[in-house]
Order: structure tokens, then C-alpha cells, then sequence
């Protein structure tokens, strides 16, 4: 059983605990870049439920924090509005974190941007994430509304 968005709430809802010890955690916040802060803090308190090493803790802040800036960034706009949902699921052997947005979608298998020899800062999110996480998905398209990224790690 999976949490239930509530299209008015900007809470988080915890998920009852499953048979296999899961725990899972909606948050969904404005597409605004001060909430940052707020993902990254239920991130922390899930470290208080199952031990998570200081160095994948750190892993885990840079890919969410790298996720949820590109869905505020690249999907609303500067002025835009809208949400992000941020789901956590705890499991006995690992962490998933999936961002969900209703902005403007994006070819997630274009190649990144160089300005001169440098990648630009819009196509390193993405590869961070990549690097970081032991299974990852992107479910976008350009035109249609909405991504999708999912992120898990092994603990």
C-alpha cells in the first residue's frame, strides 16, 4: 500500500510499514527552490530510522538535491508554479527516491549541452544522479506534461 497524494496537502503522509519492513514517505512541496531544504531534512530523518552511512547520506542529499532542483528548474520555469512530489521508501536493504513533477517534459536521452569544453550546468544533474544511484530510471517526454525520476540505492 502506497500513500495517497491529497491534491490540496503540502504535507508529508508516512506510509504504513510493509511486510518486508518497508516505510515510505510523500512529501509534496511548491515548486519553489527555499523547500530544498525541507526534502533534504525528511531525507535525514529517515537516517534515524535504519542506519545509513555518513558518506551515502551525503550521496543521497547531492542526487535528491540535484533531482528535485532540475523538476523546479526545468519544468516550471523561473516564474512558473506547480509541485514536486518527493516519495522515500526505506527498505530492509535499500533507499528509493522518486521526484515526480507536472511541468513541461524533457527528452532524457539528449546529449547534454557543452559550452566550449565544459558540460553546462543543466547536463550534470542528471549524470550525478546517475552516478550516485545503483538503479535508476526517467520517465519524460517533450510536449507532454510530467516527469518521472527514480533513484535507489543499496544499503
Amino acid at each position: 500500500m502506497r500513500g495517497r497524494v491529497h491534491p490540496m496537502s503540502d504535507s508529508a503522509e508516512p506510509v504504513l510499514p510493509h511486510r518486508d519492513c518497508e516505510r515510505a514517505v510523500l512529501l509534496r512541496i511548491p515548486a519553489k527552490a527555499e523547500y530544498i531544504a525541507l526534502c533534504r531534512l525528511a531525507l535525514t530523518g529517515l537516517g534515524r530510522v535504519r542506519e545509513i552511512g555518513d558518506d551515502t547520506m551525503a550521496d543521497l542529499k547531492l542526487a535528491l538535491t540535484e533531482a528535485v532542483s532540475n523538476s523546479i528548474r526545468h519544468a516550471y520555469g523561473p516564474n512558473g508554479s506547480g509541485h514536486v512530489e518527493i516519495t522515500y521508501e526505506l527498505r530492509l536493504d535499500r533507499l528509493g527516491i522518486e521526484v515526480v513533477d507536472d511541468g513541461e517534459g524533457f527528452d532524457p536521452d539528449e546529449t547534454p549541452a557543452f559550452e566550449g569544453d565544459e558540460l553546462s550546468e543543466g547536463g550534470l544533474g542528471i549524470a550525478i544522479i546517475r552516478t550516485i544511484a545503483d538503479d535508476f530510471t526517467i520517465q519524460s517526454r517533450p510536449g507532454v506534461r510530467g516527469s518521472r525520476l527514480r533513484f535507489v540505492k543499496h544499503l
